[in-house]
């Protein structure tokens, strides 16, 4: 459940961002940091629900699933298809944040 919540989390942060990018790089409306700001909102929300004691090690492994679905975007949205430099780099950060979430923690 907990890689669910994540992916849904840097969905919401990845389109929160894209509409800021979309105003400030792309030239599109200021009406696109509504949908932004709400999809921010969204991603902060989600994050609050892993089961997790800190937030500070919520957030370490979160950073994982983000860098998989920014490649995700960069394929889907952009076009451009990872390379195996990518695929190997998410990979090491996968099993990172596999080790920040859920290693062994004294008592």
């Amino acid at each position: 459940m907990t890689y669910l919540v994540y992916l849904a989390a840097a969905v919401a942060e990845i389109v929160g961002c894209f509409a800021f990018w979309a105003w400030l790089r792309l030239d599109r409306s200021p009406l696109w940091l509504m949908p932004g700001i709400m999809s921010l909102c969204v991603f902060a929300w989600l994050l609050t629900l892993v089961d997790a004691e800190h937030a500070g090690r919520t957030y370490a492994a979160y950073g994982g699933i983000y860098i998989l679905s920014a490649l995700g975007w960069l394929w889907i949205a952009e076009g451009i298809k990872p390379d195996r430099w990518d695929l190997i780099g998410v990979t090491i950060c996968l099993f990172g944040a596999s080790i920040i979430l859920w290693g062994p923690r004294p008592g």
